[in-house]
């Protein structure tokens, strides 16, 4: 057995009655969730993003805020939010350290609510599958919109390229940890999870999920099936550069987790 194997039991959660009916807004308790959307050049996904969002509320019992973490992209992220009028909605716009990973981490550390989810803006993730990924916190300590669990999908434009690039990058991910989508960008997990690692994060690149399931000692990781739609709007960040940082950030992530503490 690898020892990612054996350092996170990892599960598909699957939604009970109970979880059915908390979905539903039953309970009378609101749940307060953060949502942390790292953003570079996405102003035409984020009227689409915040619409999805803003269903939310009517639906699940959830107080909402979300926070748009922007590397200054100046291509009118700042107007789009401004006329969307949404007191709910906080932008913060970074002019130094940009990079995703540092963007969501600074997002993390600015939440000021109890639950934290971080997702894309190109909606590539769901939003209508975060309230089974919060029900989901119930039994786990990070919880993984997957694609590669029974029930998760991607888009059928997904090229040979993509989706071995994809595996890859997974199977390098396996001393660290068993889950099946360790690459997702698209997680949920505690305040007090996160608080356990905050202090440790030193993320680079942009698989941050991995960063936070090794520094916040995640143990117990749940993943929740969504499907992956390709971006519609915008370009893709991934490039080859990003690619050579994640075989840097492996290279620190083992250190830490088998040499020594840094």
């Amino acid at each position: 057995m690898n020892p990612g194997a054996m350092e996170h039991a990892q599960t598909q959660w699957q939604p009970n009655r109970a979880h059915a009916q908390w979905a539903a807004g039953a309970r009378v308790c609101r749940t307060a969730l953060s949502i942390i959307v790292p953003t570079y050049k996405e102003a035409e996904n984020l009227p689409l993003l915040i619409e999805r969002i803003d269903r939310l509320w009517a639906t699940h019992a959830f107080d909402i805020e979300l926070l748009i973490m922007d590397d200054d992209s100046r291509d009118g992220t700042e107007d789009v939010v401004k006329s969307l009028n949404k007191d709910w909605v906080r932008l913060v716009v970074r002019k130094e350290n940009r990079g995703l990973s540092p963007a969501v981490v600074d997002g993390l550390r600015a939440a000021r609510q109890s639950v934290l989810v971080v997702m894309d803006a190109d909606l590539s993730h769901p939003p209508e599958k975060i309230p089974d990924m919060v029900a989901a916190l119930e039994d786990h300590d990070f919880v993984i919109g997957s694609r590669y669990v029974a029930g998760g999908s991607t888009d059928a434009d997904w090229g040979l390229f993509r989706w071995l690039n994809s595996k890859v990058a997974t199977l390098l991910a396996w001393p660290f940890t068993s889950a099946r989508d360790p690459m997702a960008g698209f997680f949920a997990l505690r305040r007090e999870t996160f608080e356990r690692g905050n202090a440790k994060l030193n993320p680079i690149g942009y698989k941050i999920g991995l960063e936070l399931l090794v520094k916040c000692g995640c143990r117990n990781v749940g993943e929740v099936p969504i499907h992956f739609e390709d971006r519609k709007l915008g370009q893709s960040k991934l490039s080859w550069k990003e690619q050579l940082k994640y075989l840097q950030h492996l290279w620190r992530l083992f250190r830490y987790r088998y040499l020594w503490k840094v």
